[in-house]
């Protein structure tokens, strides 16, 4: 599908690219090119739902993150999380799932090059040409881990000549923004581009008990050097260094209900009221915590002693390179033999804090994470225009991931005269993941109007896993455990100090446990295309995608909690149609799909005999998801562009052969004991996480020439109907017990409400279009919405999206 508004420039124009394969040359002047087939395409000849943003509109719409991109792309959803890693959804296909080394059920790359895992994707929107948006399962040439669909990031590329840029914008919270390119030729057969981004900028959130402290600033740089050459008339190569440092601090948790297992184990500060009288995005966050320990219970004395932490403030520090080789070789007439070969590095050292109070009750930190990960694809693609094209290929991916998380909660009810008064525990997980892949496509002309389209990819993955969860360095953890181990009645080795403590299945711990998971499936695509004419396009898919499974990040007593997730699947079937009318004034596309899922994987509950009711992964056997989806592009008069989109999901947990999902334990009252305890849940019928009913968006541009320059206004609605962050998520409501503290008007915690917002931007460009000066406004009315909602032991919380933000950006192009 087109865009709306983002149709609005002609082809969305940069430079022209020193040594690259040049566009189809369309006789449409404001047609947008794609690679949503891996080749060049007229976007309105592409038989799938395709939304593409260009550059001026990611530009003047101030479209800078993964936040921006989710909310200018219709269907797709984002999600803030515990621990600051990005959660996607697409047309209600997504994993509400927070660790930092598990696939994604929307993949996106930079120019075709993979960022495997979300968390890499947070610095990735800058020095765009534009972005796409491939809608559906598109495991047939983006392999797996794109049930949802695939974004892919098209970067800025070298020029003929000479041309630079830059933009400086200073905003609300005292937020400074820059960004800058220079790219030149060198010589007649190669090219440069350098680009750079930055921003500064004041925390946000306000502290509901210390007047004056701020959390939410945002530091962080970003660069791109991109090489390209023509050494002969049939080669062409692009190398490309990315690479970004991001110390911004995590967004801190909103409390807004407590339900302790042990409420007098929980501090007073916990279950203070959860909201602020005027500032409705006021949180808390921890900065340091006061707890008791036993002074030595490994030699009986259990004399109380009175302990502080150190800094748990939020905070990050997250370091990103990757290098990526491309070389296209043409191979006479008949075929293009395409190699992508890349390598990134990723390290992480982050403090989070996800029960949104001033006490320590669910803080991450030091959260130590890496990852390294290489991919080759290797593919001959057919260069003829005959009826026939095709494209047939291999993938190989090595990826290691590890993170080492520390978990505080010294002062809520897990830290009791019961469990030795332990505060502070660990886990780390480790993953090799080997994953290749063959693939093969092809397109088949029937008739001049008629295409019929067939793929295929086979994926072989194995990933090695190493799970552990560890003491903290003052021997309480390990003395339980091994107090523990010792009334099981069986014979082992007690743990040290920082021993691994989980229980084995013979109630005894010291096992750090390995565990391999192997899995294969086999992708698929078959479609027809229907051109009517040359303005009209209809198409009809069937395919079917996989999600790798993958290993939580967790510290539980419990070894059935380390159980991995096994692969999801994804079979589509979509039917619509793409037209431009009125002399192409007008274009209208819609589709019709529906989604058969197959073991969803999600995040469950479980409760822990020791660290209460913790998350774990689980597959949904059955659900599914019916949509509709229809953009809109009007382009009355001369500089004047309406659009609009509206987006319709309907998800359900379905039974599975007549057997009713009754999955792990959650709070709420369909799913507690008659004490209310938590007990089993039966889920069926419940609508998957972040799949409102409506999403929709109505946007504006205008250019009009004033003086010797143009005025540039516009302005963008985008809002959607109620969700839920969780399964069951409108029937959990807290009972009014002892130890529930509840914020006032939330009986239902893990909706997430209906909202809107709204941006703007006025602006005067001159000079030949040289200078530029633009005020702008997001979510001008300062809109209160929610994006998330999750419990971390005692506490549920929301996370929420930014206030009000206004600034002006002053920008020179030549």
């Amino acid at each position: 599908m087109a865009v709306g508004l983002a149709a609005v420039s002609p082809a969305q124009a940069q430079e022209k690219p020193a040594v690259e394969q040049a566009a189809p040359q369309e006789d449409d002047s404001q047609a947008i090119v794609v690679t949503a087939n891996k080749r060049e395409q007229n976007l309105n000849d592409v038989g799938l739902s395709v939304t593409a943003i260009g550059s001026e509109a990611l530009s003047e719409r101030r479209i800078t993150s993964v936040q921006d991109i989710a909310a200018a792309v219709p269907g797709l959803k984002f999600a803030e999380s515990g621990a600051g890693t990005p959660i996607y959804t697409l047309r209600g296909i997504g994993f509400n799932e927070e660790s930092l080394g598990v696939y994604p059920s929307v993949s996106v790359y930079t120019d075709e090059v993979p960022l495997p895992f979300p968390v890499l994707t947070l610095r990735s929107a800058f020095d765009l040409e534009r972005v796409e948006a491939l809608k559906g399962p598109q495991g047939t040439l983006f392999g797996q881990n794109a049930t949802g669909g695939a974004i892919n990031y098209i970067a800025a590329k070298p020029t003929n000549e000479l041309s630079y840029g830059a933009d400086i914008s200073y905003g609300r919270f005292n937020a400074i923004n820059g960004n800058a390119f220079i790219s030149a030729p060198l010589g007649e057969k190669a090219g440069v581009r350098l680009a750079v981004t930055g921003a500064d900028s004041d925390g946000w959130q306000r502290s509901l008990t210390r007047p004056g402290d701020r959390n939410g600033k945002q530091q962080y740089i970003a660069g791109r050097l991109t090489f390209t050459a023509n050494p002969t008339e049939t080669v062409r190569l692009r190398a490309t260094l990315t690479a970004w440092q991001d110390k911004s601090q995590p967004q801190a948790a909103q409390l807004i209900a407590v339900r302790a297992q042990n409420p007098a184990a929980v501090q007073p500060g916990t279950l203070a009221s959860p909201f602020g009288t005027t500032d409705p995005r006021s949180a808390d966050w921890t900065t340091t915590s006061n707890y008791v320990v036993f002074k030595d219970p490994a030699k009986g004395d259990f004399s109380i002693l009175p302990q502080t932490t150190g800094d748990l403030s939020p905070r990050s520090n997250r370091k990103f390179i990757q290098g990526a080789l491309r070389a296209d070789i043409d191979l006479g007439d008949v075929a293009t033999l395409t190699s992508i070969t890349s390598y990134l590095d990723f390290r992480q050292n982050l403090f989070s804090d996800k029960d949104g109070s001033a006490q320590a009750v669910a803080n991450i930190g030091d959260g130590l994470a890496n990852i390294h990960s290489f991919n080759q694809e290797l593919r001959l693609a057919s260069a003829g225009k005959g009826p026939l094209r095709w494209v047939i290929g291999a993938n190989y991916e090595n990826s290691k991931t590890f993170e080492d998380q520390g978990l505080t909660f010294a002062n809520g009810s897990s830290s009791a005269p019961g469990t030795l008064f332990i505060n502070t525990t660990g886990s780390e997980v480790l993953q090799r993941i080997r994953n290749y892949a063959f693939f093969a496509n092809a397109e088949y002309g029937l008739t001049d109007k008629l295409t019929f389209k067939l793929g295929g990819r086979y994926t072989n993955s194995r990933n090695k896993a190493e799970l552990c969860s560890k003491g903290n360095g003052d021997g309480l953890v390990s003395t339980l455990f091994n107090i523990i181990g010792g009334l099981s009645g069986n014979p082992f080795t007690p743990i040290g100090v920082n021993g691994c403590y989980v229980l084995n299945a013979k109630g005894v711990p010291g096992e750090r446990l390995k565990n391999t998971l192997a899995e294969d499936n086999v992708s698929w695509r078959a479609g027809l295309d229907y051109k009517l004419n040359s303005d009209t396009l209809f198409f009809a898919n069937v395919s079917r995608g996989y999600k790798a499974g993958s290993f939580p990040t967790l510290a539980s007593a419990d070894f059935k909690a380390y159980f991995p997730v096994t692969q999801e699947s994804v079979t589509s079937y979509e039917a619509g149609f793409k037209a431009s009318l009125a002399d192409r004034m007008i274009q209208l596309n819609a589709a019709a799909f529906y989604y058969d899922y197959n073991n969803k994987q999600i995040r469950g509950k479980v409760v822990d005999p020791i660290f209460d009711v913790l998350d774990v992964l689980i597959n949904v056997p059955k659900s599914k998801v019916l949509g509709a989806e229809a953009e809109l592009t009007v382009r009355p008069t001369r500089g004047l562009t309406l659009g609009g989109s509206v987006t319709y999901l309907d998800s359900e947990v379905r039974a599975k052969n007549g057997s009713r999902f009754v999955g792990p334990t959650a709070y709420g009252n369909s799913c507690t004991t008659a004490a209310g305890a938590p007990g089993p849940c039966d889920f069926t019928g419940s609508e998957l996480p972040f799949t409102p009913n409506w999403s929709y968006s109505l946007n504006l541009d205008y250019r009009a020439e004033v003086g010797s320059g143009s005025l540039i206004f516009g302005a963008d609605l985008r809002g959607q109907s109620s969700s839920v962050s969780t399964l069951n998520g409108r029937t959990i409501q807290f009972r009014t017990l002892a130890n529930d503290r509840n914020a006032p008007g939330i009986g239902q915690p893990f909706v997430i409400p209906a909202y809107a917002t709204v941006d703007a931007r006025l602006g005067y460009e001159f000079g030949d279009k040289r200078y530029k000066i633009l005020a702008w406004g997001k979510n001008v009315f300062n809109k209160y919405f929610v994006t998330n909602a999750a419990h971390y032991l005692d506490t549920t919380v929301r996370f929420t999206g930014m206030p009000a933000t206004y600034g002006i950006t002053l920008s020179i192009k030549n």
